[in-house]
């Protein structure tokens, strides 16, 4: 005899693969006893040596963002006044400033005043920068260009923290700052990147004068996504002229499972 329980239970294995399809978070993982499975052990300690490398790896321009790239869009790398990566670490307000070397650059080869600047930061995931980037930025440039907007030369810093931003827009003043940057990488992906975004930033802005579209990566927002929400956000920026905990960004509702 079959009742409802019984129907439930047939369909619980495919309702299982449907939530593991949604979210690359370790949900519902089989399990030996008390224990993980080999195969799910194994892959944690994969994921997990992969998040390591991602924060420790030290960011070049031209091999994690192909040369070809880097010469398309002109690309040239700043740093701030960390001088390493442990001081990077150790020292996470030394990354929210650049150094006297970077403001002459900036000053010489970026133009001020534009309506969008981009810029990419290393962050605290190198991966996620190499990985998102070389298909974020020309859609971004090319939604920009169709808004009749003004796009800063893009470029690269070092050793950066989102506080960062603060200096960058004193230095070029551009109506709205983009900082493309590697989140901290947990065990689902180090390829999840972060937009942080700001009207006119300058000295003593916090997170609350800022915007955030995190989670940029194959298995969550994707390039295609972010660049049409970074530049909905953007406008509404330009518009009401201001950002932050001010600008709410208006998102589609969620779909329920099928």
């Amino acid at each position: 005899m079959t009742d409802g329980s019984n129907s439930g239970l047939s369909k619980w294995p495919d309702l299982i693969e449907k939530i593991r399809e949604r979210t690359p978070a370790r949900v519902l993982a089989d399990r030996t006893g008390a224990a993980y499975r080999t195969g799910t052990q194994l892959q944690l300690r994969q994921d997990h040596a992969a998040a390591r490398d991602a924060v420790r790896a030290e960011f070049e321009l031209e091999k994690d963002l192909d040369s070809e790239f880097v010469r398309r869009w002109k690309l040239f790398s700043v740093s701030t006044m960390a001088a390493s990566k442990d001081e990077y670490l150790q020292r996470p307000d030394l990354g929210r400033r650049l150094d006297e070397d970077a403001r002459k650059l900036l000053l010489a080869r970026c133009a001020r005043k534009t309506d969008l600047q981009v810029v990419i930061g290393d962050g605290l995931s190198v991966t996620a920068v190499s990985s998102q980037v070389p298909a974020l930025l020309p859609l971004l440039a090319e939604k920009a260009q169709s808004r009749g907007w003004t796009l800063g030369q893009p470029f690269a810093v070092q050793y950066c923290r989102v506080g960062l931003m603060n200096d960058l827009g004193e230095l070029l003043q551009p109506k709205v700052i983009v900082l493309l940057i590697g989140e901290r990488p947990g065990l689902a992906t180090a390829e999840s990147l972060s937009a942080y975004m700001a009207y006119q930033p300058r000295a003593g802005h916090n997170d609350s004068n800022r915007n955030l579209i995190s989670n940029i990566h194959a298995r969550g927002v994707s390039t295609e996504a972010a660049a049409s929400r970074i530049i909905d956000l953007a406008d509404q920026m330009m518009r009401r002229q201001t950002s932050g905990v001010e600008i709410k960004e208006e998102l589609p509702k969620a779909k329920w499972l099928k």
